[in-house]
């Protein structure tokens, strides 16, 4: 067996993959947590428990994603838009575009003929087009993380958000809350929000089908509803949005 690790230290969440060639063997997702370096040794101990596989027996070991640095037992750092492209090409051969949704980010990949990257852009480093943004508004709302997705589609009329600022937002969400528009409507609203700025990227780098989403924002079925209406397109969704990168990462630990 020549097992391969790729490690994908976010900004709120770390994921990991051990792979067999392209296929996945273990995986696990884990909060960053502030201390990244112990983010990935919690990392490695939880794939080492799950694969019952000896890390002397890995004989590749890739990281990627904000935190990078920090994982002492990389013998490789490849960029994140490489390991993401990487990553869906070995779940969807077909894919030439990528929206993938993280923590504080989103960005659009354009993915050519021979699977390599073409173009890219990134959201401005505000928390209003990203994950993060889902995450105040669940705490405002008090709602879980995992249900915003099938509330939002239940929504009779999404409230528009009228600031592309998530401090601002945040502020107008409250404002709604107590205006009396349900939970629904102000998710629905947020949804919109979102698929707004990714479709504003989605512009600027030229979209070829097919298309697929990956990161946190995969697992939000509200958002990938929104994104599609706004898109025009209908997306792919990986059965592990949020483990792309890593398994891009390993399978390129054995490549690079």
């Amino acid at each position: 067996m020549a097992y391969s690790l790729g490690i994908d230290i976010g900004s709120v969440t770390s994921k990991g993959v051990i792979v067999d060639g392209n296929e996945i063997v273990a995986h696990t997702v884990i909060p960053s947590g502030m201390n990244y370096r112990e983010a990935a040794n919690r990392l490695r101990d939880d794939l080492r428990e799950k694969s019952r596989i000896s890390f002397e027996d890995i004989r590749s070991i890739a990281s990627t994603g904000q935190g990078a640095d920090r994982v002492e037992f990389s013998q490789k750092k490849i960029d994140n838009i490489r390991c993401c492209a990487r990553g869906i090409r070995s779940v969807f051969e077909s894919v030439k575009t990528v929206i993938d949704v993280q923590g504080q980010l989103s960005q659009v990949i354009r993915i050519n003929e021979h699977g390599r990257v073409s173009g890219f852009v990134v959201s401005e480093k505000c928390a209003a087009g990203s994950g993060r943004f889902l995450q105040i508004i669940a705490n405002i709302l008090r709602v879980d993380l995992n249900d915003i997705g099938e509330l939002s589609l239940r929504a009779q009329n999404p409230v528009t958000f009228t600031t592309g600022c998530a401090v601002f937002s945040e502020s107008e969400a409250i404002s709604r809350v107590s205006e009396g528009f349900s939970k629904e409507d102000i998710l629905a609203g947020v949804h919109r929000s979102i698929a707004n700025k990714i479709s504003v990227l989605v512009d600027r780098i030229g979209m070829e089908q097919e298309v697929a989403i990956t990161g946190g924002g995969g697992l939000d079925i509200g958002l990938i509803a929104a994104i599609e209406e706004k898109v025009g397109i209908t997306l792919k969704v990986p059965d592990n949005p949020q483990i792309i990168t890593a398994l891009g990462a390993a399978i390129m630990a054995a490549e690079v």
